[in-house]
């Protein structure tokens, strides 16, 4: 046939995702034999702990891989409500925790659940570019509030409440955020729950990157509010990114119907990474991945003086994750094309702020520090050469 057979209207709302496509990019110079220096991927350089691993090749030889509850197993369930209680100040129900296929499954189970067609949901522009993706696929509109350095680039309650209309179904805040690296103040997120409550909305919070913070200790947001949909992942801060596993921690009274939704959506999560995720809460790995944060904030501590000190603007310190969000405009107005130049000029892979919303898209770039402080090194002085230019 050569008519191009229509698909559903709500792909073309879907955009690309830019950072692959600078990967890609990256790629093929690398295949030319350039080197590039990786700080677009938002992926840890640390591989899975070797506890984890073990556990993993152990299931593996008993062949004990089928199928779970769509909710996920119990001793893990129970694993991850006693590491909230231990690590993040929040004493919660495991009957609460659903493991999910990855945390974009996790997102998607709360989205299904809640979104109706042409309902909103607000998020910070700029922000994780799925998530607003996410409320697409369900017919839903994403409604981006502009954020800046004055708010640490965070959704504010009062923010919340002028945006807030009939057709508003919830919220989404991402505390530590992809891009910025900033989290809310646990003040201004009791704020942004009541303001929430009080219009008898969802309140969604993105804790992926929670693990990952620097300064105070993390302290999850069901420490202090029990109402609240949590998201999160063992990618991060547990070095697991292509085992897919993630989680989601729920009011009770969602769980029933988020298991409905799991049960025909994905079935199970998988079995062989569920089963090794438990090693991740054995001793030795929570002190092996607590050395890999300090890791992280230490190339932190190299990278913002150093972007400083090239003319990018990052007016607020990352206290979490491992981006900085910096302000590229005294070097360009378009960060697609500054970042295709640094590539092609400087062998410096960074993510074109356009990736992540609108406001002031194209006068930002994020740049990820998963590389070890040598390597950030060498990409600081390829782009002081480069700007020199």
């Amino acid at each position: 046939m050569d008519a191009e057979l229509p698909v559903a209207a709500r792909v073309r709302a879907i955009a690309p995702f830019h950072v692959m496509e600078v990967q890609t990019a990256a790629r093929a110079l690398e295949a030319q034999g350039r080197t590039v220096v990786h700080m677009e991927i938002g992926e840890p350089d640390f591989p899975t702990p070797e506890p984890v691993l073990e556990a993993a090749r152990a299931t593996l030889a008993r062949g004990d891989i089928y199928y779970t509850s769509a909710l996920g197993l119990p001793e893990l369930r129970v694993a991850i409500a006693r590491h909230y209680a231990a690590a993040l100040g929040a004493a919660i129900d495991p009957e609460r925790v659903i493991v999910t296929a990855g945390s974009s499954a996790a997102l998607l189970l709360v989205m299904a659940l809640i979104v109706d067609r042409g309902r909103e949901i607000l998020l910070a522009d700029p922000g994780y570019p799925c998530n607003r993706h996410f409320v697409r696929v369900f017919e839903g509109e994403p409604v981006g509030i502009a954020v800046g350095a004055a708010s640490s680039y965070q959704l504010t309650a009062d923010a919340v409440e002028r945006h807030w209309r009939a057709a508003t179904s919830g919220v989404l805040v991402a505390s530590p955020s992809n891009p910025t690296g900033t989290t809310v103040p646990r003040d201004e997120m009791a704020r942004i729950a009541a303001t929430v409550r009080a219009r008898r909305g969802h309140l969604i919070v993105d804790e992926i990157y929670l693990g990952l913070t620097y300064g105070e200790r993390p302290a999850s947001v069901l420490a202090s509010i029990d109402d609240a949909f949590v998201v999160s992942s063992f990618s991060k801060y547990f070095n697991m990114t292509g085992w897919r596993l993630g989680w989601i921690v729920a009011p009770q009274r969602y769980v029933r119907d988020l298991e409905k939704l799991a049960q025909n959506l994905f079935i199970s999560p998988p079995t062989l990474s569920q089963r090794a995720a438990l090693a991740c809460f054995e001793p030795a790995t929570l002190a092996l991945v607590e050395s890999r944060r300090r890791a992280f904030e230490a190339r932190r501590d190299l990278l913002v003086p150093a972007l400083r000190s090239l003319g990018f603007g990052v007016p607020v310190l990352p206290d979490g994750g491992f981006f900085v969000y910096a302000d590229s405009s005294r070097f360009s107005d378009d960060s697609e094309a500054f970042c295709r130049a640094m590539l092609e000029g400087a062998g410096v892979a960074a993510t074109p702020g356009v990736d992540f919303g609108v406001h002031r898209a194209r006068e930002h770039v994020r740049f990820a520090y998963t590389i070890d402080e040598e390597k950030l090194e060498d990409g600081v002085e390829r782009l002081a050469r480069f700007l020199a230019r």
